[in-house]
């Protein structure tokens, strides 16, 4: 392995912690559950936590499971460094809660997974500005940057309507402006896409969902891609400078967001992610094909009013999707025409399981406007197009025929 650079993708991820020697010729990292790190001599612990030399202080701000997790996704990225957290939105939370300050403005786009829309009212209420725009077209995103705009921040493909953001032309006008692009590329994954080829500078993940792929772990990740210069933010203190440049952004995430507040990755959750992680490209491709397959037969059916899948030609965003993603991804959305209950629809099937998550093995289904959207009110939700009969799917890596027949025969119910 260690004779060749440029492996593909899988046989990087599946061969990655090999590389760094793992104990006992062990072929995945072991799970290291100490929260404390011993050293022989004193001095050398200090050093460890001025930061002088590498090494693990306590099991809050990381431990080698989790160390070995953080190089794989990194590699994933192709970035400088990642730092991992508790899950999802602990990643999310740790960008703002670390890097801005009151007076600070954020421009966001409006297509949000749920929880970030209602992180971005608590950001709000703490004195950060945000703007919410239809990140479609960088246009609307340039309208809205002001002067004390610190951060650009968007999701490749949103949840649950699947738009896709302008993400090339808004890494460019981010590049020209000195602001921080921030990029959730949780719904198309670093195997689909890599949002440092688009200007970003911090790429955020899941690592619940399609990474770690099976439903039985939490986790998130932040990586720096390198693509930004953190001398133009302004918000670094000043004991984050005593490194190189490259460096300051993680350094600050590392201490204010994962010491302070503690959104701590388990080393038993990082050890599933890792194993989960190193099917992603396999599973990828099948639940994308699938996907694919399943918006075609629900396009083509009278019952269903409208479907919102990147890979359709009829989606707004085909183009760039088409242009910028290996393919289109997991997720998708229709909407049943009126008089057919979505809950009878959703009885009547025998694969597709009703629940939340996303990026699982299995298919999941669930009706947006009543379930995960359902606290942000009917106003919120007819803004951001979430029609009352919207159901989303995460498609999985079920036999193609088996998932269409699943469907096609709770659409003839209707």
């Amino acid at each position: 392995m260690t004779d060749k650079k440029n492996y593909g993708f899988t046989t990087t991820i599946l061969h990655n912690d090999r590389q760094k020697g793992i104990e006992h010729g062990s072929l995945h990292k072991p799970i290291h559950t100490s929260v404390a790190f011993g050293y022989a001599d004193a001095r050398q612990l200090a050093s460890v936590f001025q930061g002088k030399e590498p090494g693990f202080r306590y099991g809050r701000q990381g431990n080698p499971t989790i160390a070995a997790l953080e190089d794989k996704v990194n590699q994933m990225e192709q970035g400088v460094g990642t730092i991992c957290f508790a899950t999802g939105m602990g990643a999310i939370g740790a960008v703002f809660q670390a890097l801005l300050r009151t007076g600070d403005h954020v421009v966001s786009s409006s297509f949000l997974f749920g929880n970030t829309n209602s992180l971005w009212q608590t950001t709000m209420a703490q004195g950060v500005g945000v703007s919410l725009v239809d990140a479609t077209d960088v246009a609307n995103v340039a309208a809205a940057i002001t002067d004390n705009t610190r951060v650009v921040f968007v999701e490749t493909i949103a949840n649950p309507r699947t738009q896709v953001a302008d993400l090339e032309r808004i890494g460019e006008l981010c590049q020209a402006r000195g602001i921080l692009y921030v990029v959730d590329n949780t719904m198309t994954t670093p195997y689909l896409f890599r949002p440092k080829s688009v200007g970003a500078g911090l790429v955020v993940n899941a690592l619940t969902k399609s990474i770690g792929g099976h439903g039985n772990a939490l986790g998130g990740s932040i990586t720096d891609t390198g693509a930004y210069d953190w001398t133009r933010f302004p918000n670094i203190y000043e004991n984050y400078k005593k490194a190189q440049p490259l460096q300051w952004g993680l350094a600050q995430i590392r201490a204010k967001a994962l010491r302070d507040f503690g959104a701590s990755l388990a080393p038993e959750a990082a050890h599933h992610i890792a194993v989960g992680a190193e099917t992603l490209a396999l599973r990828m491709e099948r639940t994308s094909s699938n996907a694919l397959a399943l918006a075609r037969l629900l396009e083509s059916d009278e019952r269903v009013a409208a479907v919102y899948y990147p890979g359709l030609a009829s989606h707004p965003q085909h183009g760039i999707s088409s242009e910028l993603f290996r393919k289109h991804g997991s997720l998708l959305s229709f909407e049943l025409k009126d008089g057919i209950d979505c809950f009878d629809f959703l009885n009547r099937l025998k694969l597709a399981i009703p629940a939340s998550n996303l990026g699982d093995t299995r298919t999941l289904i669930i009706p947006v406007a009543h379930t995960i959207f359902y606290e942000m009110g009917a106003e919120r939700r007819a803004s951001m197009g979430i029609a009352e009969s919207l159901i989303r799917v995460s498609v999985g890596i079920e036999d193609e025929d088996d998932l269409l027949e699943d469907f096609s025969c709770a659409l003839e119910g209707c």
